[in-house]
């Protein structure tokens, strides 16, 4: 094989490794561009591929978090990562832990632990890779990461909560809330809802927003009720969708551009919060972007004309 064959074939798990560590797409690319530099400008043939291409993107993720952590400090509003729609990775005997590593609960509370301790609990929780590995790839040694590790499996057993794991009931629940939507049906919608609901959406002080943040399955419902009706009275369109390896949906005005994601988490068989991602940068990677405000605009005028 050549080194362009032998890169494309580890590509996705590089990007994969990458995106967990930065929760950015474009990041995430980056990344795994630079790390494909690297690996072209390097006279010598490493006796494991994966394990030096898997070191390098760490590494240079490690950097990019590290810089990218400043921004989101000053970031307006809540931060969600980018949504992602398919993981290029697959491992069958790790299906479990790959999407679940994925889900957007999950990368939130990657966001707690240090640079350091996120990319020893990706490697070693996520994608398996031996503390040998870990500790080239990190630059620390192997006692080192396995403290590393321990710190991360904390903060993330103590924030995590369990949802469904039966994908099947979840993709059945969220087909009815979907259907609910369409419909403007706000008792079906709390019906799926659970009593303390949160409804979450990331702008980025970039677009409007449906509101900051709403709790409680009666406002949550009322809220749905009113605007998706009038949404889809000026053409705006959505295509259920896994996001984050959880049910969701991508929506789109009258011109088919992207004007955001929504995400569902499903706890104990009933929907416990719906995460919005409207913020155009986060959006460009799945097809040219909306402008959000004009919706918006649209919407007000759709609302004024019922009333």
């Amino acid at each position: 094989m050549s080194k362009v064959e032998e890169f494309e074939e580890l590509r996705p798990l590089l990007f994969s490794i990458a995106y967990r560590i930065l929760g950015s797409v474009g990041e995430a690319e980056d990344a795994v561009q630079e790390s494909w530099l690297r690996f072209d400008a390097s006279p010598a043939r490493p006796a494991s591929l994966k394990a030096f291409l898997s070191a390098t993107v760490t590494r240079i993720a490690i950097d990019v978090l590290r810089s990218a952590r400043v921004r989101r400090e000053q970031y307006v509003g809540p931060w969600f990562p980018e949504p992602l729609l398919s993981d290029p990775y697959e491992d069958p005997a790790r299906a479990a832990e790959l999407a679940d590593s994925v889900s957007v609960a999950a990368l939130l509370l990657l966001e707690r632990l240090s640079p350091l301790e996120r990319s020893v609990f990706v490697l070693r929780e996520v994608f398996a890779f031996g503390f040998d590995e870990i500790a080239a790839a990190v630059g620390r040694s192997e006692a080192a990461c396995r403290q590393l590790l321990v710190r991360g499996r904390r903060h993330m057993r103590d924030g995590r909560p369990r949802f469904e794991a039966d994908r099947q009931e979840r993709q059945e629940l969220a087909a009815r809330f979907f259907d609910a939507l369409r419909e403007g049906d706000v008792n079906g919608l709390q019906d799926l809802l659970a009593a303390d609901v949160s409804m979450v959406g990331d702008g980025g002080g970039k677009a409007p927003q449906l509101a900051k943040a709403v709790s409680g399955a009666g406002k949550v419902a009322r809220l749905l009720a009113s605007v998706f009706p009038l949404m889809a009275r000026i053409d705006v369109t959505f295509v259920e969708a896994e996001v984050n390896g959880q049910p969701g949906a991508v929506f789109r005005d009258r011109d088919g551009l992207v004007l955001h994601t929504l995400v569902l988490e499903v706890l104990d068989g009933r929907i416990q919060t719906i995460r919005t991602v409207i913020n155009p940068d986060k959006l460009g990677h799945l097809g040219p972007v909306a402008d959000a405000f004009a919706v918006a605009r649209e919407v007000k005028q759709a609302r004024r004309h019922t009333n």
